[in-house]
């Protein structure tokens, strides 16, 4: 049955901290990464995998959690995700080496692929009505940018004062407190019916994901030549093919190919992969950016990238109430051709950029990320009949986090390789003596970029630097350039793909959610 106000309200709140704690360590960790850089050693590769131990797994079980929550009740696997939060936070605070690091992301990482479909199928539950569901969904995305946003601000003033390990601190009380107020207030909801753990599906996606994200990230480092690398991405495509295969035959699919056969739903997916690859990649290179090249502290560094997510944040709450007058397909189209034209203008900057030359271009690129991140979560769960909701949710989720794992990957990739073949190049333009600047390449090619800055080569040392931090921005600027063409790919299949059409009715009062065993066609959106 569905929900009364106290229980919809109550849903609401433990949807939004969920959320909330689930994407915390994304910006806190992004803007601390040359902090960790310096503290640990770590080279570009594996400050990408600091990134992407934890998004992995919230890429890879994204869609097991959402049909686990379905059979075995979405507010057990709510609390196992908070529980997952605080253990993983709590590794990471205790970390002394880069692996460990590693080890304590990837658990956060589980924790938050178990709240990210929870929250939007508990709030799919409690709230049937499209039209007051999207304004649900509108606060939950605002919750997500909210997390986005406080992140760098809470890093850069932990690592004013205290070690890096310190911007972990956080999730574990609020991890542990809103478990245990969850256990008493928050209302269950499950679909138990027809549906089961599809493990054929499950494990040729974590391969698929896994595999293809790992061969991006050391091809990057080592050459995509390498047996390796090549053997991985090979692995990733079969991975990927079986699964297709897989779910086509499967009574229970985890994700049924048959919501594809709706325009709107792959038009939204493609969206959200496309748009977190470019902007969790993006604040991966940005950090990169403050810290190598304009040599920031994290504070300094958190009230720029503060922009972004801040201003995405403040635009979402009259983008949701736009969403009643104004097709979602203008405005995610409009959004993400402003996300394009302000990855355009970020290319102009350099390491002397001023603060306020470089603000006016992050704030616009939050405002096309702020258009549409609320109409294409609500877009995905409306475009597809009401018992398939929560896949919707969980699918257009899953994308996401794919997107957000191939974003430190791919530009992280891109970056280092470019910045790599342009640096003889900027050493000899800027002097540096031929055995120095072999000693510089050398290093950046073991070690990584940031290590060059740890040398001491005497009088060169400047001018190597600036050799470096101009290589660097040869780099980003592609990195940027790649970015600005997805959004401008995805603004078109946007506008293609999402036309308007009448809307699924839910059913008055619901007594179950109980979908067909093998779910049916999709009608076209």
């Amino acid at each position: 049955m569905t929900q009364d106000r106290s229980g919809r309200g109550v849903t609401l709140v433990m949807a939004c901290l969920g959320v909330f704690v689930a994407y915390l360590p994304v910006t806190t960790v992004s803007v601390s990464l040359p902090a960790v850089q310096r503290a640990l050693g770590a080279s570009t590769s594996q400050l990408s995998w600091v990134s992407d131990a934890f998004v992995l797994p919230m890429a890879a079980l994204i869609l097991t959690t959402g049909v686990w929550g379905d059979v075995h009740g979405r507010k057990r696997v709510f609390q196992a995700g908070m529980a997952f939060c605080a253990l993983g936070a709590a590794i990471s605070l205790s970390s002394d080496s880069v692996q460990a690091l590693w080890a304590g992301q990837a658990v956060s990482g589980l924790g938050a692929a178990a709240l990210l479909p929870t929250t939007l199928a508990l709030i799919s539950h409690a709230v049937p009505d499209h039209r007051e569901r999207g304004r649900f969904i509108g606060l939950w995305v605002m919750s997500l940018m909210a997390s986005l946003a406080v992140g760098p601000l809470i890093a850069g003033a932990l690592l004013e004062h205290v070690a890096w390990r310190w911007i972990f601190l956080l999730p574990m009380p609020v991890s542990l407190i809103v478990l245990v107020v969850a256990a008493f207030l928050l209302p269950d909801s499950r679909a138990p019916h027809g549906r089961r753990l599809d493990w054929p599906g499950q494990i040729s996606a974590a391969v698929a994901v896994t595999a293809v994200v790992y061969g991006v990230i050391e091809g990057g480092a080592d050459g995509f030549g390498e047996p390796a690398v090549v053997t991985a991405l090979v692995l990733g495509a079969v991975s990927a093919a079986v699964f297709v295969a897989v779910e086509r035959r499967s009574a229970s699919p985890m994700l049924d190919l048959a919501l594809f056969r709706s325009p709107a739903f792959t038009a939204t997916a493609l969206v959200a992969m496309i748009s977190f690859l470019g902007l969790i990649g993006f604040f991966f290179v940005l950090s990169l950016y403050f810290g190598m090249v304009q040599h920031l502290t994290t504070i300094e560094a958190a009230l720029r990238m503060v922009m972004v997510s801040g201003v995405a944040l403040v635009v979402g709450a009259p983008i949701g109430r736009l969403m009643h007058r104004v097709s979602p397909r203008i405005l995610i189209t409009t959004g993400l051709v402003v996300v394009a034209g302000a990855m355009v203008s970020l290319t102009g900057v350099d390491a002397h950029t001023s603060y306020g030359s470089i603000v006016w271009r992050l704030a616009l690129l939050g405002l096309g990320m702020g258009a549409v991140l609320t109409p294409m979560t609500a877009s995905a769960v409306s475009s597809v009949p009401y018992h398939l909701a929560g896949m919707a949710a969980a699918g257009n989720n899953a994308f996401r986090q794919v997107g957000g794992a191939l974003g430190p990957a791919v530009l992280g990739a891109l970056l280092t390789t470019r910045a790599l073949d342009a640096l003889p190049g900027r050493l000899a333009d800027a002097g540096v003596p031929a055995e120095a600047g072999a000693r510089v390449l050398d290093t950046a090619r073991e070690q990584g970029l940031g290590a060059v800055a740890g040398l001491d080569l005497d009088a060169a040392t400047g001018p190597a630097l600036t050799a470096l931090g101009d290589s660097f921005l040869d780099g980003m600027r592609l990195c940027l350039t790649v970015s600005a063409s997805l959004a401008l790919l995805a603004a078109l299949a946007c506008a293609v793909l999402l036309r308007p059409a009448a809307r699924p009715t839910a059913p008055a009062a619901p007594a179950t959610e109980e979908p067909p065993a093998r779910l049916a066609p999709v009608p076209a959106s």
